[in-house]
């Protein structure tokens, strides 16, 4: 008797192998960026804000207190701004800027010589509580950028570890395929851990497009902000001008020249220059938004991760004995799984039934309707689980014998039994047609085309696999010479 030829072994011979291939211009799974880098930035700038805003709070300060001391004391107002700007490198340094502005502070005050009371006393109750407000409005938006973007920051990183945890599970499991010839456990088909990758991708992609928008909105708003501390900032040096106008002229005169250089600080001055030295780091708002669509990550291309068929059918109920509608695979794992819907974004897609096909018995073809014999291994108790019979119709007849080919090519058993016979098939008769149809097959056995006959068993009128001694006797040995029946010791 010539021997079978393995479908199994057809199976790879016949599919095509597809090379993993990544665009050039497909984003990165797992970004090198800082997440949180636009948001240290922005914090920084506004603590540079801050200790500007508090060296003006100083100075009028030590104004005040200068008042009473006259001349001697002015030394001790020029000490507090006579060091740099903390944070300096934020402003422009050429002339025109804030640190241009406090330069001519420092300038000017070393020519102050005179002061009075009433100016004091006019500088502490309405000069000062200007620069103390802008100081907590700075504090306040700080506080607000940190649990904002800062905390979408920290989500975003989250994310993406996890996501990187499932790709990197991905590529074990693909490798697994690979050195153990396409046998896997149903949680571990690469099929469905490709799924979960992108499922966690999408999640991902929401948190850094949230934490995208937030931190877009901050820089948008920056701009509207840096500009009323500008404005502030003269609001407050001109009302300190009008107080020291009651002093001498040459104090007035000084005092209306930091007044001068202030105020001629344009409002998007210091903006301009920060967005121009800092165009590498900050968001540029007509860049697109990340899809997943655009992301490629390792193993995405995998031929294990193709199915062999895929599409809708409808499955009978075990209890209300009607047809609901699921989406199905039939992956290169031999796995038969069934999903609520293709849909990889609204839920984690986990199958609801996972059938082992090489463990498996396929009837025959009725129309649009096919059965499928098998037990679910999908979960962990799935040893323990009873062989059930699934019902399956296709939306046309094509469809169905299109699903009946490709499952019958991974199958362990193929039966001429048709979906919802009303009788079972009588044993003689199934012996004649099986026989009939194997040509030179051993009396009391079936036979599926070019596999190795089985005998048929007279309750369900399946055909079950041959023992070992029915083996032996026919010459077939061990599994290797059963075809698509060699996977399978279980009887049905």
């Amino acid at each position: 008797m010539a021997s079978a030829t393995s479908p199994q072994s057809a199976h790879h011979t016949n599919l095509p192998t597809r090379s993993t291939t990544l665009s050039s211009d497909a984003d990165d799974a797992i970004p090198d960026e800082d997440a949180s880098e636009a948001t240290k930035l922005f914090n920084e700038r506004l603590s540079a804000w801050k200790h500007a805003c508090a060296y003006l709070e100083d100075y009028v300060s030590a104004t005040e207190k200068m008042q009473h001391a006259h001349g001697k004391e002015y030394e001790k107002v020029l000490k507090t701004v006579s060091h740099p700007l903390k944070e300096g490198h934020h402003f422009a340094q050429e002339l025109g800027g804030v640190a241009g502005m406090f330069d001519n502070i420092r300038s000017n005050t070393q020519g102050i010589s005179n002061s009075h009371y009433d100016t004091a006393k006019t500088l502490k109750g309405s000069v000062l509580p200007i620069f103390e407000r802008l100081h907590t409005e700075i504090k306040h938006k700080t506080k607000e950028l940190t649990k904002g973007a800062g905390k979408g920051a920290k989500t975003v990183d989250k994310a993406r570890g996890v996501s990187q945890k499932h790709i990197e599970l991905l590529g074990q499991h693909t490798a697994s395929y690979d050195s153990h010839g396409g046998h896997v456990k149903a949680a571990e088909d690469p099929y469905v851990l490709q799924r979960q990758v992108y499922h966690r991708l999408n999640k991902q992609v929401l948190e850094e497009n949230n934490t995208r928008d937030d931190v877009l909105s901050v820089q948008n708003s920056f701009a509207q902000f840096e500009a009323h501390i500008l404005k502030t900032f003269q609001n407050g040096m001109s009302q300190f001008n009008q107080v020291v106008t009651n002093q001498a002229e040459q104090t007035r005169t000084m005092y209306g020249d930091m007044v001068g250089t202030s105020q001629r600080i344009p409002p998007d001055f210091e903006w301009n220059g920060f967005v121009h030295r800092n165009n590498n780091v900050l968001i540029d708002p007509s860049a697109p938004k990340r899809t997943v669509e655009n992301i490629a990550f390792p193993n995405q291309d995998h031929r294990s991760t193709k199915p062999l068929i895929a599409g809708s059918l409808e499955k009978k109920g075990k209890l209300l004995k009607r047809y609901d509608t699921g989406f199905y695979v039939v992956t290169p794992s031999k796995y038969l799984h069934e999903f609520k819907t293709d849909d990889d974004f609204a839920k984690d897609p986990s199958p609801e039934n996972s059938l082992y096909l090489p463990d498996s018995l396929i009837g025959a073809v009725d129309g649009v309707k096919f059965t499928v014999k098998g037990k679910d291994v999908s979960s962990a108790m799935s040893k323990l689980s009873m062989s059930h019979e699934f019902q399956f119709k296709a939306h046309t007849p094509q469809d169905a014998q299109r699903w009946h080919d490709i499952i019958s090519s991974v199958a362990g058993q193929t039966t001429f039994e048709k979906p919802d016979s009303s009788a079972p098939s009588s044993p003689v008769a199934s012996r004649s047609d099986t026989m009939s149809s194997a040509g030179t097959a051993a009396p009391g056995y079936g036979t599926t085309g070019n596999t190795m006959a089985s005998p048929v068993d007279a309750k369900t009128g399946y055909t079950a696999s041959p023992t070992t001694a029915e083996k032996e006797a026919s010459g077939m040995g061990g599994y290797g010479g059963m075809g698509s029946a060699s996977t399978s010791e279980k009887r049905y």
